[in-house]
């Protein structure tokens, strides 16, 4: 809170929910697009074996479901 804090300039309380929300919406969606990248480096490593690809779709469907990315582009990249 601190930090968050001294990042925002204005201290109205609607201002400093709306920062620590969107930290925490940064970290989860980190997390859930490092998720994402590790099982596609897995699949382009292993090469397109039946069992690999089809975990990195859920994977990216996963993470389009919630907003962390754009599923069009993603998939593309497999």
């Amino acid at each position: 809170m601190a930090d968050i804090k001294k990042v925002v300039k204005k201290k109205k309380s609607s201002v400093l929910k709306r920062a620590r929300q969107a930290l925490v919406q940064k970290q989860r969606n980190s997390a859930i697009k490092s998720k994402m990248r590790r099982v596609v480096r897995k699949v382009r490593v292993d090469g397109l074996k039946a069992e690999s690809l089809p975990a990195a779709y859920t994977e990216i469907d996963r993470a389009a479901k919630k907003g962390a990315n754009h599923k069009k582009i993603e998939r593309a990249h497999v």
